[in-house]
C-alpha cells in the first residue's frame, strides 16, 4: 500500500516517458515516508476517449491531463493525506509538461474490507 493510480491523457506519451512519470510518483509517495518503499504500488493508463475542453478558446484541442488516485489503507491523519497529496502534485508539476491538468486525490480504503494474498511463482520444469 499505497497503490497510486495514474490516468493521463493517450497524446501526453508523445512528450513524456510515462516509466519517467511513473518514477516521479513513486518518489513522491517514498518522501512522505509514510509508507515502505517495498509497499508502493504505481500504475497507469492511457485515455484516448475523454472530453475535457480547454478554457484557452484559441486552443481547439481538448485539455490534456494527469490525474493520481492514490488508495491508501485508512488510519492516516488529514494532515498527513494532505501532504501526501502536495508531494505527489509536486512530483508531477517536476516533469515541466505545457499546457497539462495536473490532479491528485488521495483516497481511504477501509481497512477492515481490505484483503491481499501473493501467490507464489511456480517452477517449471
Amino acid at each position: 500500500m499505497p497503490h497510486c493510480i495514474i490516468e493521463y491523457s493517450a497524446e501526453l506519451v508523445e512528450e513524456i516517458n510515462i516509466k519517467e512519470l511513473m518514477s516521479h510518483v513513486f518518489e513522491g509517495a517514498a518522501q512522505s515516508a509514510l509508507f515502505s518503499t517495498t509497499d508502493i504500488k504505481i500504475r497507469a493508463t492511457a485515455f484516448c476517449d475523454y472530453y475535457a475542453k480547454s478554457s484557452n478558446e484559441d486552443n481547439k484541442n481538448q485539455q490534456r491531463f494527469i490525474h493520481v488516485c492514490c488508495k491508501i489503507l485508512s488510519g492516516r491523519n488529514l494532515e498527513q493525506r494532505q501532504y501526501l497529496a502536495k508531494l505527489l502534485l509536486s512530483a508531477l508539476v517536476k516533469l515541466n509538461i505545457s499546457s497539462v491538468s495536473l490532479s491528485v486525490e488521495v483516497v481511504d480504503m477501509e481497512r477492515e474490507s481490505y484483503n491481499k494474498q501473493v501467490t507464489q511463482t511456480f517452477k517449471t520444469k
